[in-house]
């Protein structure tokens, strides 16, 4: 268990208040971690802060457009006046739209992109600022999706973001590491969250995809909980550019 390794510490999770990043956010509460929970609906997020509250952390919301330039700068200002120096940035928020390559929009695409890509850019501009100015290291995680090793019907845009978050991953690892800032990815499997209940009320689709998967089951959510205090954790100092697959050996099998 790592309770109390981030105590004294500031996190933000974007997108923190559903699926896997809601987990996040309570896993770096659970080690003792102060967290701020960044997404557009704060009143969904009011429910996670009074969990992370009941750890006995400091937990706020804050409303932020993570694909809005002036809406992430302001947020960020917000959460260190909040709750003090940013240690960690859990870049996890995106959207996903499904449409056939011959029927996808480029409205669409650029949603999608804007959204996960350049959102993933912004949070991760804005930490990365944060951390040079204050001289004290910090980790960034930053969450892609096994759909960057093989694709999906219908998932170009959400394939191609979510491969893009790689790239800029590695960047900031390579770039920042004089600074004493890690950046990890994180690259879930397939889980059991709310954007992805029309999937799990597919029965075919279910079978296929847990006897696809060594552990044949999906994960929960929670158990990223551990997942997240490992990759914040400030004592694994060389600990960098990895990709962390959490995904049932799904990718391996």
């Amino acid at each position: 268990m790592s309770e109390g390794k981030l105590a004294g510490r500031t996190a933000v999770v974007t997108g923190g208040n559903s699926g896997i990043g809601h987990a996040m956010a309570v896993g770096l509460a659970r080690a003792g971690a102060d967290v701020a929970v960044w997404a557009r609906n704060v009143d969904r997020s009011a429910s996670v802060v009074d969990e992370i509250r009941a750890l006995g952390v400091k937990a706020t919301a804050v409303q932020c457009d993570i694909a809005d330039e002036l809406s992430v700068e302001a947020a960020m200002d917000r959460t260190v006046e909040e709750l003090g120096p940013l240690d960690c940035l859990v870049a996890n928020a995106g959207i996903a739209e499904a449409a056939p390559i011959t029927e996808m929009s480029l409205d669409t695409w650029h949603r999608v992109l804007r959204t996960n890509l350049d959102g993933g850019f912004l949070c991760g501009r804005a930490a990365a600022r944060r951390f040079v100015e204050q001289g004290t290291g910090g980790s960034i995680i930053v969450v892609s999706s096994t759909i960057s090793r093989y694709g999906g019907v219908g998932q170009a845009a959400y394939a191609t973001s979510k491969t893009g978050l790689i790239g800029l991953a590695r960047t900031l690892a390579v770039e920042l590491a004089r600074h004493q800032v890690r950046c990890n990815v994180l690259i879930p499997g397939w889980t059991r969250t709310a954007m992805n209940t029309d999937l799990q009320a597919d029965d075919r689709f279910m079978q296929v995809t847990t006897a696809r998967t060594p552990a044949r089951r999906w994960a929960a959510p929670e158990e990223f909980y551990e997942v997240a205090a490992f990759l914040a954790d400030p004592s694994l100092t060389f600990h960098t550019g990895n990709e962390i697959v959490v995904d049932g050996g799904y990718t391996i099998f």
